[in-house]
């Protein structure tokens, strides 16, 4: 459960003493976080074209679905994943949700080291991988609500910034 009891950061007073504390830390767990969520959900467009040039047995078609799988995946479970944020806290599903993403980045790296690994293996692995874009779809929201009006475009600058500097896909 989330643990926090009262926030008002609107109020001065409150930002001041504790709630400025409380919005950095979360920020700053959450830009690294979700910039591993973010790589691990789209490292599958890499993934599929050195699968051809190192020859995995699949069609084109094939392995370019894995690409599809990831992004339907993470586009789905950002609506779950803003339910978490609100019942057990932005931070906890930030790094929860992140260790998970260790399920589908350590089992790719086993199962590219195999040529005769089956397609389902991928499938699920790339399956797996939306947790990312789920974590990282709703993360921009979690992130706003720990700051008050105006200092919100500060913090969503340096997520943004982080991710966009990191990522050439923007």
């Amino acid at each position: 459960m989330s643990d926090l009891k009262e926030w008002n950061v609107e109020n001065e007073e409150f930002w001041e003493k504790s709630g400025k504390q409380i919005a950095s830390r979360n920020l700053w767990i959450s830009i690294p976080s979700l910039l591993v969520g973010f790589a691990v959900w789209l490292y599958w467009g890499v993934i599929t074209v050195q699968m051809l040039n190192l020859g995995f047995p699949f069609a084109k078609s094939e392995l370019f679905t894995l690409m599809a799988i990831a992004g339907l995946t993470g586009a789905t479970l950002r609506i779950p994943s803003s339910f978490f944020i609100r019942l057990c806290g932005g931070r906890n599903t930030v790094v929860f949700t992140t260790a998970l993403l260790m399920i589908p980045a350590l089992g790719a790296g086993i199962a590219l080291q195999n040529q005769q690994t089956p397609l389902w293996v991928f499938q699920l692995l790339a399956l797996l991988s939306g947790l990312g874009g789920g974590n990282f779809a709703s993360s921009m929201s979690n992130i706003s609500f720990f700051y008050p009006k105006k200092v919100q475009g500060l913090a969503l600058g340096l997520y943004v910034a982080i991710q966009i500097a990191t990522n050439d896909d923007y």
